[in-house]
């Protein structure tokens, strides 16, 4: 089986988890073709998902089975040059802010929401949908942001030296490595981590970077709820110092710190927490 076989197998069986039935689409982008992994009621409130760097969509499908398929008639998105079955158009690479808010135009467009959409990420995906609602609030009706990345604190140091080799070199041996590390051991879904370890074969892109989101372009829409959790035992970050940061920048927002949960782990372990919250 080659790479790109075995690494579509694992992603299947992971999908094959998900409370179905699950509808996946391919949206066309001035970026590259996006796929999208739909399910719950198709009249239910709109709720799009980025993953947190090289999870793949397929990360969401805990929260899925928790309950958030019940409540809302979730969109979860493979990020174009991640792993996962977008398809980057060659050429046309995203390279700055700008080029990820009208990524995320194309895609919301795709899916034709009716009425506001929430709109929920995870790490380095937080830092995405953060910058977008800063850029787009009359889209939204909802902002969830699960322990985000460079957007309330920055990364520290030591997370960044340990995270180096399977940034620039990675293999399945440095992949689990450096989650047992950070996640301090927790117990994750095995087909999940199968699907980490194919990641270490598929070409590297590199990812957008830039500033962090200007805090009162959050805070300024009235109409946009903004919910924020932070993961107690995150080692990118410090979860209690970035808590503070997110009450100071948004009063309005609903911050919150969630106990024994890591950063990588958070979108499997804290599932139901944060299936409740979205429900709420």
């Amino acid at each position: 089986m080659s790479r790109t076989s075995s690494f579509r197998a694992a992603y299947d069986e992971v999908l094959g988890q998900w409370p179905g039935p699950v509808d996946t689409v391919d949206l066309p982008t001035p970026y590259g073709v996006t796929r999208v992994n739909s399910c719950g009621p198709a009249g239910a409130p709109p709720l799009v998902l980025l993953p947190g760097g090289g999870a793949t969509s397929t990360v969401w499908g805990a929260c899925a089975a928790a309950g958030a398929a019940r409540t809302h008639r979730m969109h979860a998105v493979d990020l174009v040059g991640d792993p996962g079955l977008s398809v980057p158009a060659p050429g046309r690479a995203l390279r700055s802010v700008a080029d990820l808010v009208g990524w995320m135009d194309a895609v919301l467009d795709g899916l034709g929401p009716h009425g506001p959409v929430a709109l929920g990420g995870h790490s380095y995906g937080a830092w995405i949908a953060a910058h977008y609602a800063a850029a787009r609030a009359a889209r939204l009706g909802r902002l969830v942001l699960l322990d985000p990345t460079r957007v309330f604190a920055g990364l520290r140091p030591g997370y960044v030296l340990r995270a180096l080799p399977v940034l620039v070199r990675p293999t399945p041996e440095r992949i689990r490595s450096f989650l047992g590390w950070e996640t301090r051991g927790a117990v994750l879904d095995p087909a999940w981590l199968r699907l980490q370890d194919e990641t270490a074969g598929l070409p590297a892109v590199r990812p957008v970077t830039g500033p962090r989101p200007d805090p009162g372009a959050l805070a300024e829409p009235p109409d946009t709820r903004v919910d924020v959790l932070f993961a107690e035992r995150a080692r990118c970050h410090d979860a209690g110092r970035a808590a503070r940061s997110a009450r100071e920048a948004l009063p309005a927002a609903r911050v919150g710190v969630l106990p024994g949960v890591a950063h990588h782990a958070l979108p499997l372990t804290a599932a139901g927490e944060i299936a409740r919250r979205l429900a709420d």
